[in-house]
């Protein structure tokens, strides 16, 4: 069996919670690491998900964790397209079972931020939780976080 967790770390992109407003983003720092997957959790959607009731995931990069600006189809892997904003995934339509997804990030800027960015009516919250699997570290074997 090869070994993949000598090689990489887990960073908290958004906090497990039930969500029912955007998030405050941390800053997600890849010094050290040459490789990026966000993993996105996404529990049974607290509403029915429409075009207007809805909760779009925007993935931003920066060089100086002061600029931020939206990714774009070349900076991610794994998605169909990336629309304006940098929005990665949109939840609009009903979100009836728990469900993982995941997109590389090969831009190559050294900060990440990725935002649950709600709009319309939210009564009830959402469970949603992301991590950054930061990958081919420069000083392996990365550390336990068990």
């Amino acid at each position: 069996m090869k070994d993949l967790h000598s090689g990489m770390t887990a960073l908290v992109a958004i906090a497990a919670a039930t969500l029912s407003d955007d998030n405050t983003p941390p800053t997600i720092d890849l010094q050290g690491y040459n490789a990026a997957e966000v993993v996105l959790a996404v529990g049974v959607g607290g509403i029915t998900f429409t075009g207007a009731n809805k909760v779009e995931f925007k993935l931003t990069h920066s060089d100086d964790d002061a600029t931020y600006e939206a990714v774009t189809a070349a900076d991610v892997l794994g998605v169909d397209a990336v629309a304006d904003g940098g929005i990665v995934k949109a939840l609009t339509a009903e979100h009836a079972a728990a469900a993982a997804y995941r997109f590389g990030y090969v831009g190559g800027k050294r900060y990440l931020k990725l935002l649950a960015d709600f709009s319309g009516t939210h009564g009830t919250g959402t469970p949603i939780a992301a991590v950054v699997l930061a990958g081919e570290g420069h000083d392996n074997p990365q550390a336990d976080q068990a």
